[in-house]
């Protein structure tokens, strides 16, 4: 460096001489890489909060107003999906606010659902639920898992009272399932991790049950599903829980279909290869 700016001294300028060329340069690219840590650091720590509105519903039993939080539209993306349908997301697990509670008279229903509601089933619920409820503490911000547990149990006791549709009560414990798996995968506790391992078993195996029940009796779209999604999920479901022949058959059925997308068939062939597997694994350990 002395070479390239030898002799400044001669013009009072010496403190220069040892300058380096691209030394701004590289300050420059340096500042500019730490804003975009410090970028990306706060994107990092968005808050579940963040993603989060509370949203005005009224009940449709006893008319109270309601406000609950909900995910902003287009906030949460999603990033995939495991093979019984459980999404996933970046940055929020909307699962957990999809149950909706009124905390005077006890009616909580998923929001697919929570305006299907008749004089009939109503009284149910005012009879049922309403002279026994006690309402659950209040949640500010973001739910936990076991307040979105809770919720959903609700739900579900609010179906089976009200004599809600098979495929809706299905449905609700289908989503209690991927709730329960999604507490065991942050649960440090093996004792823990161990009981909601069963409670998801319990879980599919009445979604599962309710939805084979539903094909029989009600009409496609089922909670939303054409038949080839419904039949891809319940063969997952399926094998999970151990039914194997039953996952075989709805597993076949699609990759032997000629209306069934190249993408479910797919789906229906890693299916059956992990059930040919799970048997497998079942057979040597016996």
């Amino acid at each position: 460096m002395k070479q390239l700016l030898s002799g400044l001294s001669e013009l009072g300028l010496g403190d220069l001489e040892q300058l380096d060329v691209y030394q701004d340069l590289k300050e420059d690219d340096k500042e500019a890489s730490e804003k975009r840590e410090k970028k990306g650091a706060k994107k990092e720590e968005k808050r579940e909060e963040d993603f989060l509105f509370p949203k005005l519903y009224f009940c449709p039993v006893c008319g109270n107003e309601i406000r609950t939080p909900v995910v902003r539209a287009g906030k949460a993306k999603l990033i995939g999906s495991e093979r019984d349908l459980r999404p996933h997301y970046a940055g929020i697990d909307p699962l957990k606010y999809d149950a909706i509670l009124c905390p005077r008279c006890g009616y909580a229903a998923v929001s697919r659902f929570f305006n299907e509601m008749t004089s009939a089933k109503a009284k149910l619920i005012k009879e049922t639920i309403t002279p026994k409820f006690q309402a659950p503490r209040f949640v500010e911000g973001a739910f936990s898992y076991d307040d979105a547990i809770l919720r959903h149990r609700l739900a579900l006791a609010c179906a089976i009272v009200s004599r809600a549709k098979v495929s809706e009560r299905a449905y609700i414990c289908l989503k209690l399932a991927w709730l329960t798996r999604s507490k065991e995968e942050e649960s440090t506790s093996l004792s823990e991790q161990e009981e909601l391992k069963r409670a998801e078993e319990e879980y599919l195996t009445n979604a599962f049950e309710g939805f084979v029940e539903a094909i029989g009796k009600e009409w496609f779209p089922i909670c939303g599903m054409e038949e080839s999604t419904l039949l891809c999920m319940l063969a997952e479901v399926g094998r999970k829980i151990g039914r194997y022949d039953e996952a075989m058959h709805f597993a076949s059925k699609l990759i032997l279909s000629r209306t069934v997308s190249d993408r479910i068939k797919d789906r229906a062939r890693e299916i059956k290869d992990a059930i040919l597997e799970d048997k497998k694994q079942q057979e040597e350990q016996a």
